[in-house]
C-alpha cells in the first residue's frame, strides 16, 4: 500500500522502501541525525501502515466485544484499547487498536492483513445490527513524538496531550481540517498520532513540518523508528508477532487481553495456557555482539542446537551495538542467557531494565 505522503517525502529526499507490504520512507537524510532529533527534540513520521475499519449500528460494541481479546464494552467515548483477533487455535490474525466514538467504533489494523481482518470482522455479523465499512482508502495518519511533541500539538490543535491517557482519542482541527488525535507513544517518548482524511494529509504534514522545523526537529524514516521502538521494547505486528504465535508466546497477555470479559474466538486456548502457567517459547529482547543487525529469521543456537530465531533487529546508538527481538525456547529465555548465531552472540536482556534505560 502506497502512503499518501509519498510525493512530499520524495521531494524532501526520502528513500521509500517496502515494510510489510506498505511503501514508507526508510530514511530522509541520515539515520544518526534522525535518531538524534527524535531523542532530543521532536520527530514527525509517516504511520500509513494502517488498515482502518468503522463499525456502526446499535449492536457494534456487543458484537466486537464478542470476537476480540480485550474489553470493548468498558470503553467510554474518547477512549481506546489494544486487542487481538485470534483464530480458534489461538493464533494471532491481527493486532487491533479500537477507539470508541460517539456513534461508531474506529478499528485500526495492519494493512498487510487488511483483507483477512475485514473478512474476520465481517464473518459473524449475522443477526447483529452492525455495519462494517473498510475506511482504509479514506483515512491516513502521521505521528509526532519526542520531548517537544506537546508544544507542537498544543500549537497546532489547542489541545494539551499531557492531559490525555495513553490511547485516548479526541476530535481536533489542524488548518481547519477535522481530524482525530490519538495519545499514543511509538517509542516511549511523549507523542500522539493524527488520523485524518487521506486527501488532506499532505496539508497537515506541511503544517506540522513547519512547526517542528522551528523546534529543530524534522521527519524521520522507518530505520530510525525501528531502532527507537526496539530500544523501548515495543513489538511490531507482523514482524514480531503474527499468525505463527499465540498471545502468551508473544508476551501480549498483559496489554492486549482481558481475562474478565466474556467468550471470544480463541479464548479456550488463551485460558488453557494461562492455567498451565507457561508456554514452550517466549518473545525476548536481545543485545547482539555485532553492530550490524542480523536479518530476520536468523537462527539462534546453544551448544550447536537451534533454540530460537530473530524476528527484528537494528543498530542502537544508545547501546552502541545491534539490538532486537526474537523467540527462544522457555529454558533459554532468562536474562543474561547468551546464544550463538552465525556472526556472533546474542544476549537475552531484561525487558523492563532495557526500555527504562533509553527513556
Amino acid at each position: 500500500m502506497q502512503t499518501p505522503l509519498a510525493q512530499l517525502e520524495l521531494a524532501e529526499g526520502a528513500k521509500l522502501s517496502d515494510f510489510s507490504g506498505c511503501t514508507l520512507p526508510e530514511v530522509f537524510s541520515d539515520f544518526a541525525g534522525e535518531y538524534r532529533i527524535a531523542r532530543e527534540t521532536v520527530a514527525l513520521f509517516d504511520t500509513n501502515w494502517h488498515a482502518a475499519f468503522t463499525l456502526t449500528g446499535p449492536d457494534r460494541v456487543r458484537y466486537l466485544n464478542a470476537i476480540v481479546t480485550n474489553d470493548v464494552k468498558s470503553l467510554s467515548e474518547g477512549s481506546g484499547t489494544l486487542a487481538l483477533l485470534l483464530n480458534p487455535q489461538g493464533h494471532i490474525l491481527a493486532e487491533l487498536e479500537i477507539f470508541a466514538m460517539k456513534d461508531a467504533l474506529l478499528v485500526l489494523a495492519h494493512a498487510s492483513v487488511r483483507e483477512r481482518t475485514a473478512q474476520t470482522l465481517d464473518k459473524f455479523i449475522i443477526m447483529d445490527d452492525v455495519t462494517l465499512e473498510d475506511s482504509t482508502d479514506q483515512l491516513g495518519s502521521l505521528a509526532i513524538e519526542g520531548p517537544n511533541a506537546g508544544a507542537i500539538f498544543s500549537q497546532a490543535t489547542g489541545l494539551a496531550i499531557e492531559g490525555f491517557s495513553e490511547m485516548a482519542f479526541e476530535e481536533a482541527t489542524i488548518d481547519g481540517i477535522p481530524c482525530h488525535l490519538i495519545r499514543h507513544s511509538h517509542f516511549g517518548q511523549p507523542g500522539a498520532e493524527i488520523v485524518a482524511p487521506r486527501a488532506k494529509l499532505e496539508v497537515i504534514w506541511q503544517n506540522l513540518h513547519t512547526a517542528i522545523h522551528a523546534q529543530n526537529g524534522g521527519p524521520i524514516g522507518m530505520q530510525a523508528l525501528n531502532a527507537l521502538r526496539l530500544e523501548a521494547g515495543i513489538p511490531w505486528f507482523p514482524v514480531d508477532f503474527n499468525d505463527t504465535a499465540i498471545p502468551h508466546e508473544a508476551e501480549l497477555e498483559n496489554t492486549h487481553i482481558s481475562f474478565n470479559k466474556g467468550c471470544y474466538t480463541g479464548q479456550e486456548i488463551v485460558e488453557r495456557v494461562r492455567s498451565r502457567g507457561h508456554v514452550n517459547r517466549r518473545r525476548i529482547e536481545l543485545k547482539f555482539s555485532t553492530q550490524a543487525p542480523p536479518a530476520a529469521a536468523t537462527r539462534l543456537r546453544t551448544n550447536g542446537s537451534e533454540v530460537g530465531l530473530v524476528t527484528s533487529a537494528a543498530f542502537s546508538p544508545s547501546a552502541g551495538t545491534a539490538i532486537g527481538m526474537g523467540y527462544v525456547r522457555r529454558e533459554h529465555s532468562a536474562p543474561s542467557t547468551t546464544l550463538d548465531f552465525d556472526s556472533g552472540t546474542a544476549t537475552v536482556i531484561d525487558r523492563q531494565a532495557s526500555s527504562a534505560a533509553t527513556r
